[in-house]
């Protein structure tokens, strides 16, 4: 019986491997590094393909504030295999919620 998942794949270029699209990808990221670092995801602020897999950067809440708008936010670069399968994780930066990139 197919899932949803299975329905969303794609056959990838030579090999006969499955690359899953690019929103389950997206579910997979912030999904799998919520369950690594114990915090809720706030956005997929970037999503590529690679030869191997994904690429995504997702935007993490580490410390939370009041007013929000004083949270301490996080950067991760997430790397995928063509599955959807978490191969590494890196924080690429800090940043106030409220801070605007130049």
């Amino acid at each position: 019986m197919a899932t949803e998942e299975n329905t969303e794949r794609e056959k990838a270029h030579g090999g006969g491997t499955e690359r899953i699209s690019a929103s389950t990808a997206m579910r997979h990221a912030s999904g799998q590094l919520a369950q690594l670092l114990q915090c809720e995801p706030d956005s997929v602020s970037a999503l590529k393909p690679t030869e191997d897999g994904w690429l995504a950067n997702v935007e993490v809440v580490e410390i939370e504030r009041v007013p929000d708008t004083a949270s301490v936010m996080a950067s991760y670069r997430v790397h995928l295999d063509e599955q959807g399968q978490l191969m590494g994780y890196e924080r690429t930066r800090r940043y106030g919620r409220g801070q605007i990139d130049k």
